[in-house]
Protein backbone atom coordinates (compact mmCIF):
# COMPACT_ATOMS: atom_id res chain seq x y z
CA UNK A 1 0.00 0.00 0.00
CA UNK A 2 1.48 3.30 -1.12
CA UNK A 3 1.30 6.17 1.37
CA UNK A 4 0.23 9.66 0.39
CA UNK A 5 2.84 12.44 0.76
CA UNK A 6 0.86 13.94 3.64
CA UNK A 7 0.85 10.57 5.42
CA UNK A 8 4.60 10.18 4.90
CA UNK A 9 5.18 13.65 6.34
CA UNK A 10 3.00 12.82 9.35
CA UNK A 11 4.94 9.60 10.02
CA UNK A 12 8.29 11.37 9.71
CA UNK A 13 7.20 14.18 12.02
CA UNK A 14 5.58 11.93 14.64
CA UNK A 15 8.79 11.15 16.65
CA UNK A 16 9.51 14.87 17.09
CA UNK A 17 5.87 15.59 17.97
CA UNK A 18 5.85 12.80 20.57
CA UNK A 19 9.15 14.05 22.01
CA UNK A 20 7.81 17.60 22.33
CA UNK A 21 4.59 16.36 23.92
CA UNK A 22 6.56 14.32 26.45
CA UNK A 23 8.93 17.21 27.15
CA UNK A 24 6.39 20.05 27.30
CA UNK A 25 3.10 18.31 27.97
CA UNK A 26 3.56 17.74 31.71
CA UNK A 27 4.71 21.31 32.55
CA UNK A 28 1.89 22.79 30.44
CA UNK A 29 -0.79 20.64 32.10
CA UNK A 30 0.65 21.41 35.54
CA UNK A 31 0.69 25.15 34.77
CA UNK A 32 -2.97 25.05 33.72
CA UNK A 33 -3.92 23.17 36.89
CA UNK A 34 -2.09 25.68 39.09
CA UNK A 35 -3.61 28.55 37.12
CA UNK A 36 -7.07 27.45 38.26
CA UNK A 37 -5.96 26.59 41.81
CA UNK A 38 -5.00 28.26 45.06
CA UNK A 39 -1.36 27.22 45.26
CA UNK A 40 1.70 28.37 47.15
CA UNK A 41 5.03 26.78 48.04
CA UNK A 42 3.38 25.39 51.19
CA UNK A 43 0.48 23.79 49.29
CA UNK A 44 2.32 22.91 46.09
CA UNK A 45 1.51 19.19 46.30
CA UNK A 46 -2.17 19.70 47.15
CA UNK A 47 -3.53 22.67 45.17
CA UNK A 48 -7.14 23.66 45.80
CA UNK A 49 -9.22 24.34 42.68
CA UNK A 50 -10.82 27.80 42.78
CA UNK A 51 -11.93 28.28 39.18
CA UNK A 52 -11.09 31.57 37.49
CA UNK A 53 -10.34 33.47 40.71
CA UNK A 54 -6.63 33.75 39.86
CA UNK A 55 -7.44 35.26 36.47
CA UNK A 56 -9.72 37.78 38.16
CA UNK A 57 -6.94 38.70 40.59
CA UNK A 58 -4.50 39.18 37.73
CA UNK A 59 -6.89 41.30 35.67
CA UNK A 60 -7.69 43.46 38.71
CA UNK A 61 -4.00 44.02 39.51
CA UNK A 62 -2.79 47.42 38.28
CA UNK A 63 0.79 46.10 38.25
CA UNK A 64 -0.26 43.52 35.64
CA UNK A 65 -1.63 46.22 33.33
CA UNK A 66 1.48 48.35 33.85
CA UNK A 67 3.61 45.35 32.87
CA UNK A 68 1.39 44.64 29.85
CA UNK A 69 1.64 48.28 28.69
CA UNK A 70 5.42 48.24 29.16
CA UNK A 71 5.76 44.98 27.20
CA UNK A 72 3.53 46.27 24.40
CA UNK A 73 5.47 49.53 24.05
CA UNK A 74 8.81 47.78 24.31
CA UNK A 75 7.88 45.10 21.76
CA UNK A 76 6.52 47.56 19.18
CA UNK A 77 9.33 50.12 19.48
CA UNK A 78 12.19 47.60 19.43
CA UNK A 79 10.65 45.63 16.55
CA UNK A 80 10.29 48.80 14.46
CA UNK A 81 13.81 50.03 15.23
CA UNK A 82 15.40 46.64 14.57
CA UNK A 83 13.57 46.19 11.27
CA UNK A 84 14.38 49.71 10.02
CA UNK A 85 18.06 49.46 10.99
CA UNK A 86 18.35 45.87 9.76
CA UNK A 87 16.81 46.79 6.40
CA UNK A 88 19.11 49.80 6.02
CA UNK A 89 22.21 47.74 6.83
CA UNK A 90 21.18 44.92 4.49
CA UNK A 91 20.63 47.24 1.52
CA UNK A 92 23.62 49.48 2.21
CA UNK A 93 26.13 46.70 2.96
CA UNK A 94 24.97 44.10 0.42
CA UNK A 95 27.52 45.17 -2.25
CA UNK A 96 30.35 45.11 0.31
CA UNK A 97 29.31 41.75 1.73
CA UNK A 98 29.28 40.25 -1.76
CA UNK A 99 33.04 40.86 -1.84
CA UNK A 100 33.75 40.45 1.91
CA UNK A 101 31.68 37.63 3.38
CA UNK A 102 33.54 37.85 6.70
CA UNK A 103 31.63 41.05 7.51
CA UNK A 104 28.51 38.99 8.29
CA UNK A 105 30.35 37.10 11.03
CA UNK A 106 31.43 40.41 12.60
CA UNK A 107 27.97 41.98 12.41
CA UNK A 108 26.19 39.08 14.13
CA UNK A 109 28.51 39.01 17.17
CA UNK A 110 26.02 40.92 19.42
CA UNK A 111 23.34 38.36 18.62
CA UNK A 112 25.58 35.50 19.77
CA UNK A 113 26.16 36.93 23.25
CA UNK A 114 23.70 35.77 25.93
CA UNK A 115 21.09 38.47 26.71
CA UNK A 116 21.84 38.19 30.43
CA UNK A 117 25.49 39.00 29.72
CA UNK A 118 24.43 41.97 27.61
CA UNK A 119 22.42 43.29 30.56
CA UNK A 120 25.34 42.89 32.95
CA UNK A 121 27.70 44.57 30.49
CA UNK A 122 25.46 47.63 30.09
CA UNK A 123 24.91 47.74 33.85
CA UNK A 124 28.67 48.04 34.34
CA UNK A 125 29.29 50.44 31.46
CA UNK A 126 26.38 52.78 32.32
CA UNK A 127 26.70 52.72 36.12
CA UNK A 128 26.21 56.24 37.43
CA UNK A 129 29.35 56.23 39.62
CA UNK A 130 31.61 53.50 38.20
CA UNK A 131 30.63 53.37 34.53
CA UNK A 132 33.01 54.73 31.86
CA UNK A 133 30.22 56.24 29.73
CA UNK A 134 28.87 58.61 32.45
CA UNK A 135 32.47 59.41 33.40
CA UNK A 136 33.43 60.57 29.90
CA UNK A 137 30.15 62.47 29.53
CA UNK A 138 31.06 64.39 32.66
CA UNK A 139 34.69 64.90 31.60
CA UNK A 140 33.85 66.18 28.11
CA UNK A 141 30.51 67.94 28.61
CA UNK A 142 30.52 68.82 32.30
CA UNK A 143 27.36 66.83 33.00
CA UNK A 144 26.32 63.19 32.83
CA UNK A 145 22.86 61.75 32.16
CA UNK A 146 21.64 59.09 34.57
CA UNK A 147 21.02 56.31 32.07
CA UNK A 148 19.42 53.95 34.61
CA UNK A 149 17.15 56.50 36.30
CA UNK A 150 13.36 56.41 36.04
CA UNK A 151 13.36 59.09 33.34
CA UNK A 152 15.87 57.39 31.02
CA UNK A 153 15.82 53.69 31.82
CA UNK A 154 13.20 52.82 29.18
CA UNK A 155 15.22 54.47 26.41
CA UNK A 156 18.36 52.75 27.69
CA UNK A 157 16.94 49.24 27.54
CA UNK A 158 15.35 49.94 24.14
CA UNK A 159 18.78 50.90 22.78
CA UNK A 160 20.41 47.85 24.41
CA UNK A 161 17.80 45.49 22.95
CA UNK A 162 17.95 47.11 19.52
CA UNK A 163 21.74 46.93 19.30
CA UNK A 164 21.74 43.26 20.22
CA UNK A 165 18.98 42.02 17.91
CA UNK A 166 19.28 44.26 14.84
CA UNK A 167 21.72 41.68 13.38
CA UNK A 168 18.87 39.12 13.40
CA UNK A 169 16.72 41.37 11.20
CA UNK A 170 19.79 42.23 9.12
CA UNK A 171 20.43 38.56 8.32
CA UNK A 172 16.82 37.99 7.23
CA UNK A 173 16.76 41.11 5.06
CA UNK A 174 20.17 40.41 3.55
CA UNK A 175 19.01 36.95 2.48
CA UNK A 176 15.81 38.37 0.98
CA UNK A 177 17.70 41.20 -0.75
CA UNK A 178 20.23 38.84 -2.30
CA UNK A 179 17.42 36.54 -3.49
CA UNK A 180 15.91 39.26 -5.72
CA UNK A 181 16.72 38.31 -9.35
CA UNK A 182 19.47 40.53 -10.72
CA UNK A 183 17.81 40.78 -14.14
CA UNK A 184 14.93 42.76 -12.54
CA UNK A 185 17.39 45.37 -11.30
CA UNK A 186 19.18 45.44 -14.64
CA UNK A 187 15.93 45.93 -16.54
CA UNK A 188 14.94 48.78 -14.21
CA UNK A 189 18.38 50.38 -14.60
CA UNK A 190 18.10 50.21 -18.40
CA UNK A 191 14.76 52.04 -18.14
CA UNK A 192 16.50 54.81 -16.23
CA UNK A 193 15.06 54.02 -12.78
CA UNK A 194 16.90 55.85 -10.02
CA UNK A 195 18.32 53.75 -7.13
CA UNK A 196 15.93 55.25 -4.55
CA UNK A 197 12.89 54.62 -6.76
CA UNK A 198 14.14 51.12 -7.55
CA UNK A 199 14.26 50.38 -3.82
CA UNK A 200 10.72 51.65 -3.13
CA UNK A 201 9.04 50.25 -6.23
CA UNK A 202 10.92 47.01 -6.89
CA UNK A 203 13.14 45.80 -4.05
CA UNK A 204 11.04 46.67 -1.00
CA UNK A 205 7.83 44.99 -2.32
CA UNK A 206 9.88 41.84 -2.96
CA UNK A 207 11.08 41.92 0.66
CA UNK A 208 7.73 42.65 2.35
CA UNK A 209 7.04 39.00 3.39
CA UNK A 210 10.43 38.89 5.12
CA UNK A 211 9.70 42.27 6.70
CA UNK A 212 6.46 40.95 8.20
CA UNK A 213 8.15 37.78 9.50
CA UNK A 214 11.03 39.70 11.08
CA UNK A 215 8.67 42.25 12.62
CA UNK A 216 6.41 39.64 14.21
CA UNK A 217 9.28 37.53 15.51
CA UNK A 218 10.99 40.53 17.07
CA UNK A 219 7.73 41.89 18.51
CA UNK A 220 6.89 38.59 20.22
CA UNK A 221 10.45 38.29 21.52
CA UNK A 222 10.36 41.87 22.80
CA UNK A 223 6.92 41.41 24.34
CA UNK A 224 8.14 38.52 26.50
CA UNK A 225 11.58 40.00 27.26
CA UNK A 226 13.12 39.08 30.61
CA UNK A 227 16.81 38.26 30.97
CA UNK A 228 18.63 41.35 29.69
CA UNK A 229 16.24 43.75 31.47
CA UNK A 230 16.37 41.80 34.73
CA UNK A 231 20.17 41.71 34.82
CA UNK A 232 20.39 45.38 33.81
CA UNK A 233 17.88 47.05 36.14
CA UNK A 234 15.60 44.32 37.55
CA UNK A 235 12.02 45.51 37.94
CA UNK A 236 13.36 49.06 37.63
CA UNK A 237 12.76 52.16 39.75
CA UNK A 238 9.16 51.97 40.96
CA UNK A 239 8.50 48.98 38.71
CA UNK A 240 9.12 51.13 35.63
CA UNK A 241 10.77 48.28 33.69
CA UNK A 242 8.54 45.41 34.79
CA UNK A 243 7.71 43.39 31.69
CA UNK A 244 5.12 40.61 31.63
CA UNK A 245 7.83 37.99 32.14
CA UNK A 246 9.34 39.89 35.08
CA UNK A 247 5.85 40.33 36.59
CA UNK A 248 5.31 36.55 36.42
CA UNK A 249 8.76 35.88 37.90
CA UNK A 250 8.23 38.32 40.77
CA UNK A 251 4.75 36.97 41.51
CA UNK A 252 5.97 33.37 41.48
CA UNK A 253 9.31 33.50 43.30
CA UNK A 254 9.24 36.72 45.31
CA UNK A 255 5.64 36.63 46.55
CA UNK A 256 5.00 32.88 46.28
CA UNK A 257 1.62 33.37 44.56
CA UNK A 258 1.98 30.38 42.26
CA UNK A 259 -1.63 30.24 41.09
CA UNK A 260 -1.67 33.93 40.20
CA UNK A 261 1.67 33.66 38.40
CA UNK A 262 0.47 30.70 36.34
CA UNK A 263 -2.72 32.57 35.43
CA UNK A 264 -0.61 35.51 34.21
CA UNK A 265 1.61 33.10 32.25
CA UNK A 266 -1.44 31.57 30.57
CA UNK A 267 -2.69 35.03 29.61
CA UNK A 268 0.75 35.89 28.20
CA UNK A 269 0.73 32.69 26.13
CA UNK A 270 -2.78 33.39 24.81
CA UNK A 271 -1.80 36.93 23.76
CA UNK A 272 1.42 35.76 22.06
CA UNK A 273 -0.43 32.94 20.28
CA UNK A 274 -3.16 35.34 19.10
CA UNK A 275 -0.55 37.77 17.73
CA UNK A 276 1.23 34.92 15.94
CA UNK A 277 -2.05 33.65 14.46
CA UNK A 278 -2.92 37.18 13.31
CA UNK A 279 0.46 37.54 11.65
CA UNK A 280 0.11 34.24 9.81
CA UNK A 281 -3.39 35.20 8.68
CA UNK A 282 -2.17 38.53 7.28
CA UNK A 283 0.70 36.84 5.45
CA UNK A 284 -1.68 34.25 3.99
CA UNK A 285 -3.93 37.01 2.67
CA UNK A 286 -0.99 38.75 1.00
CA UNK A 287 -0.14 35.55 -0.83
Amino acid sequence: MRLLPSQENAILASPMVLFLLALLGFPVVLSIIYGFSEASFQSLMSPKLIGIANFQLVLQDSAFWDAAWFSLRFGVITALLECVLGLFLAVYLAPLIRENGWMVAVLIIPMIVAPAMIGLMYRLVLHEFAGPVPYYFYEWLGWSPSFLSTGMVFQTIVVAETLQWTPFAFLLFLTAYQAIPQDIREAAAVDGTRPWRMFWKIELPQMLPTLFVAGFIRFIDGFRVFDNIYTLVGAGPGGSTTSMSIYIYETFLRRGEIGKAMAAAILLFVVAFAILALGQSLMRKRR
